[in-house]
C-alpha cells in the first residue's frame, strides 16, 4: 500500500473519532438515553438502534453537519439526513454514519471503531494475500425490545462497512460482498430494519477474581468442644476467687497447732502448745479507669497446754488510684491494725501480765504529676497511735493514756525520669507528732517536730524487677529542751525481683522512730529488715524460707538491741481448695540491757483452705 493511503486512512479515523465525541456531546444536551447510548456504543457494548456501525438517537438537529461519508475520489462530503417515516409516531432519529475506507492494507490493521461498535455486519473480502487474517464474527444481540425504533432515511447514500483483510478465495461464491457494492448496501438496509436496545452483560472472566470469588462465610461452624485441647494454666492451683460488685475476693483460712518454746516471746517466756488460726482476705477491683486493693487478716491464739496465752490480731490497708487526666494521679492510703504489745518493746512497762493492745490508723492523700521527664509528688500522712491498759501483777490496772500520740506530716518527692524503668528521686519531710498530754506523767513535754530527707530510685522492669530504695537523715526534737533529739540515718526498701519463672525475692527495710514515757529519755530509733524467697517447686508444692534482722538504738542512754529471726515453710496443695502447710521458726534477741534477751522457736503444722 502506497504512503498517501496511510495518510488518508489515519486522517479518516481522526475525523470519525470527532464526529462520534460530537454527537456523544450533542446527545448529552438534549436526550439523556440517546446520549447514553452513543457512550455505549463508543465503550464497545451493544446500544439500541444501530446497525452496521451506524447509532440512532433523538432527531436534534434539521440536518447533521458531522454526517459524512468518504469517497476515495472525491474524499469527504456533507450528506442530509433522511426524515422521520415511521407510521407509530416514534421519535425521529439521528442518524451518524461513520464509515472508513478500509481497502486492502499491507499491514492487515483492523479499524478500532468496528470491533469498539460490535457490528453485526459481515466481514468483506479485502484481497487475497498472504498476510496473517482476522475473521470476525457477528456479535449477538439480546435482550429487550429496543428503546425507539429507527427511521431509514430514503435519500440516504449507501456508505458500506468496515472492512478487515481476509485470505478468502476470489473464486468462491460463497464470499462476502466487498464493502462500497450495491449488493453490501442492500444487506445493510435489511439488518437496519430491526435492532434492539438491550447491554448484555459483562461476562466474568476467569481471571477476574472479585467477580469470580465466592463471598466467604461469615457463620462459619465452630469445632466441637470436645475435640479443642485446654490450654494449660499457669498456676492451676490458684484461687479462683469471688466476684462481688467491682471486686474480685480471694478469702483463706488457715488454722493449725504451734508448738513453743516461748510462748508470748519474752525473757520469761515457757513452752506452750497453742491453737493458731488466720484468716485472710486479699480484693482487688476490676474497674477500667481506677485500681484499688484491699488486704486483711485477723489472727487467733489461744493456749491449750503450757504457759496461758490469749492473744488477737487483726489489720486491714487499702489503696486506691484515680487518673485524673493531664497526667495527673491522686492516691490514697487507709490502714488499721491491733496488735498486742510485745514485752520486747521498749515501751513495755515492768511490773505487768498480759500484753496490752496497741490500735494504729494511718491514712495518707497524694498528687501525683508527669511533666516529661520530670516527676513530681505532694502527699500528706496521718498516724494516729494509742495504748490500751496494762494489768498489774499484784491487781489493778495502769492508764498508758500519755503514750498516745498523732502523727501528721507531709512529703513532697521530685524526680527524674532517665527511662521508664529507672526513677531517681529525693524527697523532704516536714511534720508534727502531737501527744495527747501537753505534758505527761514525768511532767515532759514530748510534742515533737519532725524533719527528714532521702534520696532514691524508683525501678520498673515488670514482673522482673519492680519497687524503690531509698537512705537519708530523719529527726525528731521534743518541746521539751531536757529530751535530747531522736535523730540519725534513714533507710527504706520495697524491692520484689524475680530472678526465674515460679520464684519470688522480696526485700523490705524500714526506719521507726518509736517514742517513749520514761523519765529523761527520748525514745529510740528502730533499723528492720526482712528477706523472703517463695519458690513454686511444684505447680501444688510452694516453698518459703525468710531471714529478717532488726537493730534498736536507744536514744540518751548507751543502750542497744539485736535481734534476728528465720524461718522456713512449706504449702502442698491437694487441690485447688485445700492444701497441708507447715512452718519452722527460730528468733532471738540480744541486748546489752539488763533482762531483755530471750530466745524462742515454734514449729507450725496445720490446713489451708482458699477460694
Amino acid at each position: 500500500m502506497s504512503r498517501p493511503r496511510k495518510v488518508i486512512r489515519a486522517s479518516v479515523r481522526g475525523t470519525r473519532l470527532a464526529a462520534v465525541l460530537a454527537v456523544a456531546c450533542a446527545g448529552f444536551a438534549a436526550a439523556p438515553l440517546v446520549a447514553s447510548a452513543q457512550m455505549l456504543a463508543l465503550r464497545g457494548t451493544e446500544s439500541p438502534n444501530r446497525a452496521n456501525n451506524r447509532l440512532a438517537g433523538g432527531s436534534l438537529l434539521p440536518s447533521d453537519p458531522m454526517a459524512t461519508r468518504f469517497d476515495e475520489e472525491k474524499g469527504y462530503g456533507a450528506s442530509d439526513i433522511g426524515d422521520p417515516g415511521d407510521t407509530d409516531a416514534a421519535q425521529p432519529a439521528l442518524r451518524t454514519t461513520l464509515d472508513a475506507a478500509s481497502g486492502a492494507a499491507d499491514d492487515g490493521e483492523q479499524d478500532p471503531f468496528a470491533a469498539a461498535n460490535r457490528t453485526a455486519a459481515p466481514t468483506d473480502t479485502v484481497n487475497n494475500t498472504n498476510e496473517e487474517t482476522d475473521n470476525s464474527s457477528a456479535t449477538a444481540i439480546s435482550g429487550e425490545t429496543a428503546a425507539s425504533t429507527e427511521m431509514a432515511p430514503a435519500n440516504l447514500p449507501d456508505l458500506g462497512t468496515d472492512t478487515q483483510e481476509d485470505d478468502t478465495n476470489p473464486d468462491d461464491s460463497t464470499a462476502t460482498p466487498k464493502a462500497g457494492t450495491p449488493s453490501a448496501s442492500g444487506l445493510a438496509r435489511q439488518q437496519d430494519a430491526e435492532t434492539t436496545g438491550t447491554i448484555p452483560a459483562r461476562s466474568i472472566d476467569q481471571d477476574d477474581q472479585e467477580r469470580n470469588s465466592r463471598e466467604e462465610k461469615a457463620n462459619r461452624r465452630a469445632q466441637a468442644i470436645e475435640g479443642l485441647k485446654p490450654k494449660p494454666e499457669d498456676d492451676p492451683y490458684a484461687p479462683l476467687g469471688i466476684r462481688d460488685g467491682g471486686f474480685i475476693l480471694r478469702p483463706s483460712l488457715e488454722t493449725g497447732l504451734t508448738a513453743t518454746t516461748n510462748a508470748n516471746s519474752s525473757p520469761g517466756g515457757e513452752n506452750a502448745i497453742l491453737s493458731e488460726s488466720t484468716l485472710r482476705l486479699n480484693a482487688t477491683s476490676d474497674w477500667s479507669d481506677k485500681t484499688a486493693t484491699i488486704e486483711a487478716y485477723g489472727t487467733w491464739r489461744k493456749s491449750i497446754s503450757g504457759q496461758d496465752l490469749s492473744e488477737p490480731s487483726a489489720a486491714i490497708n487499702a489503696s486506691l488510684a484515680v487518673p485524673l487526666g493531664n497526667d495527673f494521679v491522686a492516691r490514697g492510703t487507709l490502714g488499721y491494725s491491733l496488735i498486742p504489745e510485745s514485752p520486747s518493746s521498749p515501751g513495755f512497762l515492768a511490773g505487768t501480765v498480759g500484753e496490752p493492745l496497741t490500735q494504729t490508723i494511718t491514712g495518707s492523700l497524694g498528687l501525683e504529676k508527669q511533666a516529661g521527664k520530670v516527676r513530681l509528688g505532694l502527699t500528706g500522712n496521718v498516724e494516729r497511735a494509742t495504748y490500751g491498759d496494762a494489768d498489774l501483777v499484784g491487781g489493778g490496772t495502769v492508764s498508758q493514756h500519755d503514750r498516745d500520740s498523732t502523727l501528721v506530716s507531709a512529703t513532697l518527692r521530685t524526680g527524674y525520669e532517665i527511662s521508664p524503668a529507672l526513677v531517681p528521686f529525693v524527697e523532704g519531710e516536714i511534720g508534727r507528732r502531737y501527744y495527747d498530754l501537753e505534758t505527761d506523767s514525768a511532767g515532759y513535754r514530748r510534742s515533737a517536730d519532725r524533719i527528714g530527707i532521702r534520696a532514691g530510685v524508683e525501678l520498673d522492669f515488670g514482673d522482673k524487677l519492680r519497687g524503690e530504695l531509698s537512705a537519708g537523715y530523719i529527726r525528731e526534737k521534743a518541746d521539751d529542751p531536757r529530751l535530747p533529739a531522736i535523730a540519725g540515718p534513714s533507710i527504706a526498701t520495697a524491692l520484689n525481683w524475680s530472678p526465674v519463672r515460679g520464684t519470688i525475692v522480696a526485700l523490705n527495710s524500714l526506719t521507726t522512730v518509736e517514742g517513749t514515757t520514761d523519765a529523761g529519755e527520748s525514745g529510740s530509733l528502730l533499723y528492720s529488715t526482712d528477706l523472703s524467697i517463695e519458690r513454686q517447686m511444684r505447680a501444688n508444692l510452694t516453698g518459703t524460707a525468710s531471714i529478717g534482722g532488726f537493730y534498736r538504738d536507744y536514744i540518751g542512754l548507751d543502750g542497744h538491741d539485736i535481734g534476728w529471726d528465720a524461718a522456713l515453710g512449706f504449702t502442698y496443695w491437694l487441690n485447688r481448695y485445700f492444701g497441708v502447710t507447715g512452718r519452722l521458726r527460730h528468733e532471738q534477741l540480744v541486748s546489752n540491757l539488763p533482762g531483755r534477751d530471750y530466745k524462742a522457736e515454734s514449729v507450725f503444722l496445720g490446713v489451708k483452705v482458699q477460694r
